[in-house]
């Protein structure tokens, strides 16, 4: 993986956010007092359930001996068996733990016992932005706002990007936010290292899936560009720009690239969720295109 392969040391640590580093030097530090010695549950007091998956559930968590706070994602392996998930876990583990990025959720250190497997995140203290944009006014944001998390996540993607990682599962359920507001991409459940960035597989959710892989077509990083306009719309406007009252309606409407903009979105949103939503993958708006995009940089500066 690009510029993740040489050893971990505290310099691996010096881009994340000054709270997260703290914590991520403790956990460091520790690890080499302990001779690298491999975590336990007995090393953590669990606190109260962040989030539940199909096949895991998320608790508050503290280290005893550095009292830093973590978000400990537990998954039983007789779950990940029955639903023939232990290979994607495996995946998971070995794309998160090497990305470090301050708009991507940082993955301390995972560990297993008999019957578990753990996770130790980083906590978000800011909760999902699925949460946020429902609660906000007519379950949308501002303009403002709306190109802050689009920048901030475009800049994640091309991140993972440089680094031959596809997300694949963009959505407001799989983005956290920080204490101190910055978002965080979370859940690489679903992502996929590889160094062609030619892939086949159908995966992620309905609404932002990409005409290409709704027709079981090869694909590449551009599925996330595309997600990154539907993201942008439902920001925008409540809901994703293909949601639909049947599966075949939504595909229909996503392979035909069936847009409607409501007259309250600016020309400049219009613009770049239009380039977004193109349905030749290679002619889709690159993303370091998306964070200096005029609509993105205006509002950023207002």
């Amino acid at each position: 993986m690009q510029n993740e392969q040489k050893k971990l040391s505290p310099d691996s640590f010096k881009d994340l956010p000054p709270k997260v580093r703290e914590q991520a030097l403790k956990m460091y530090n520790f690890a080499l007092e302990r001779k690298r010695k491999p975590f336990t549950l007995s090393d953590f007091e669990i606190g109260r359930p962040l989030g539940r998956g199909k096949f895991g559930r998320v608790y508050l968590a503290r280290e005893k001996q550095t009292h830093a706070i973590f978000a400990l994602k537990t998954m039983f392996k007789s779950e990940l068996a029955k639903g023939q998930m232990e290979h994607q876990v495996i995946r998971e583990v070995e794309i998160h733990s090497r990305l470090h990025h301050p708009n991507i959720i940082s993955m301390f250190t995972y560990f297993a016992d008999e019957k578990r497997v753990f996770l130790v995140l980083e906590y978000a203290g800011g909760g999902e932005m699925f949460n946020r944009l429902r609660n906000a006014p007519n379950n949308r944001f501002s303009e403002k706002v709306a190109a802050r998390y689009v920048h901030d996540v475009a800049d994640a993607l091309h991140y993972c990007h440089l680094n031959k990682v596809i997300h694949r599962d963009l959505k407001p359920e799989n983005i956290l936010i920080a204490a101190d507001g910055r978002i965080k991409l979370s859940d690489f459940g679903w992502s996929v290292h590889t160094p062609s960035l030619r892939r086949k597989t159908m995966c992620g959710t309905l609404d932002y899936l990409p005409p290409e892989m709704i027709g079981h077509h090869t694909y590449d990083e551009n599925v996330d560009n595309w997600c990154l306009g539907v993201l942008c719309y439902e920001f925008l406007v409540g809901c994703p720009p293909f949601e639909s009252k049947s599966n075949d309606e939504t595909f229909r409407k996503i392979c035909a690239v069936a847009v409607h903009y409501p007259a309250y979105m600016s020309s400049g949103a219009r613009d770049l969720i239009s380039k977004l939503l193109v349905k030749i993958p290679k002619n889709r708006l690159p993303l370091p295109l998306v964070k200096t995009h005029p609509w993105v940089v205006a509002n950023i500066k207002s």
